[in-house]
């Protein structure tokens, strides 16, 4: 199994400290950022006399990860440091937030999908930075879906917002510090940005393959999987189309409700062709949400080839089996869908054709699943210009 040193690493352990020697740090992080050794970046921090930690800043989930989704959370302290709190009054820093700030460190595990808020609160932080004249700096973390999968749709302008702020894919396949590099120039932000890569990950590794420990990084994102589930049925959740696992003990890894039959869905899913993934009937009953102490019916999704499976493309057929096994149930369901989350979804998937297309007639599956092709090979080809070259699994450095 491979070993890999994130940013983190090899800044307090390998001596790629440059950027922050003499320096006033504030620190965009959480919980999640660890080093090999276990020890969380604020404590790394807290313990250099090089430079000095003056402020950190948290972002949604809180700076233990405790809270759950859309929970704001207020400002606090850290022994004399200042918690700054990118989840509760405000989601960009204040001006008096950052003064005396000389760089912005940015240390936080991301998990791949758009609509996952980390990385809008860097692309926040960096563009309040540049007004400021502070330097930004990213320690880089592994992509834990991996660096290959790309899949979903663009984000249209129109549907610009925090939980989906750059036109990438749904799903992008890049890394937090990849992702820095790409908003900086695409979006002509110019900030004075640094991104302190990992080494030993490679773009074909989800996270159990790195060697690392996974961490929460909130509530329903227990295990180092279930982001790429996540990308699968977190737009399901959106529509309250049925019960996805959140409440139960699988989050994101199901379908489920109590009008849904386990046998004939599993069949239909199966019968689908659909590559690398398999579906087994599941009875079960959620402990909380608006489907608790019911007993379900639905599939587990089971992913047996991470390589060929396209999360976002089983999101479509999903929806579209849903709707063409129980046609009244999910007309019932879509009339009760007000303009609230109506929105909240075409702000995550980016675009609001994929609601048109829940309101055709016709079957939706296979729609929703080839969505956005063309603007997805577009954006392959941008996206090179992005990728870290010792990320590439046929990198050799120059020694």
């Amino acid at each position: 199994m491979a070993k890999v040193e994130v940013g983190l690493d090899r800044v307090f352990l390998g001596g790629a400290h440059s950027s922050i020697q003499g320096k006033r740090i504030g620190l965009l992080t959480n919980h999640t950022a660890v080093d090999r050794n276990g020890v969380t970046a604020i404590d790394r921090f807290l313990a250099r006399k090089d430079c000095k930690l003056v402020a950190l800043f948290a972002p949604e989930h809180g700076l233990y990860g405790q809270q759950h989704a859309s929970e704001k959370i207020k400002d606090s302290k850290k022994g004399e440091v200042p918690i700054h709190s990118l989840y509760g009054a405000n989601r960009r820093p204040t001006d008096a937030q950052l003064k005396g700030i000389d760089v912005v460190v940015i240390d936080i595990q991301d998990i791949g999908v758009r609509s996952y808020t980390y990385a809008s609160s860097l692309f926040y932080m960096m563009e309040e930075a540049v007004k400021r004249n502070i330097e930004v700096v990213v320690l880089d973390r592994p992509n834990p879906i991996n660096g290959l999968t790309v899949d979903g749709p663009m984000l249209h302008p129109k549907w610009r917002s925090f939980i989906g702020y750059i036109n990438v894919p749904y799903i992008h396949g890049m890394t937090l510090g990849e992702l820095a590099e790409f908003f900086n120039a695409e979006y002509k932000v110019a900030a004075k940005l640094t991104v302190i890569p990992m080494r030993g990950w490679k773009r074909g590794m989800d996270f159990k393959e790195t060697g690392m420990q996974w961490i929460p990084t909130s509530p329903n994102i227990p295990e180092s999987d279930t982001p790429l589930f996540y990308a699968t049925t977190g737009l399901l959740g959106e529509l309250r189309l049925c019960n996805i696992g959140v409440g139960y003990t699988l989050p994101f890894k199901l379908i489920g409700a109590p009008w849904m039959n386990a046998e004939q869905l599993s069949r239909h899913l199966n019968s689908q062709g659909l590559s690398g993934v398999r579906f087994t009937p599941l009875y079960f009953k959620p402990f909380s949400g608006s489907m608790a102490q019911l007993d379900c019916q639905g599939v587990l999704i089971q992913v047996i080839d991470k390589k060929t499976y396209k999360p976002f493309a089983v999101q479509g057929v999903l929806i579209g089996a849903i709707k063409s096994l129980y046609p009244q149930k999910f007309k019932e369901v879509m009339s009760h869908i007000g303009k609230s989350e109506k929105d909240l979804f075409c702000k995550a998937v980016g675009s609001e054709e994929p609601l048109q297309f829940l309101k055709e007639e016709k079957l939706v599956g296979w729609q929703i699943a080839e969505f956005q092709r063309a603007e997805r090979e577009l954006f392959l080809e941008k996206r090179k210009n992005y990728l870290r070259p010792e990320y590439a699994e046929d990198y050799r450095p120059n020694l």
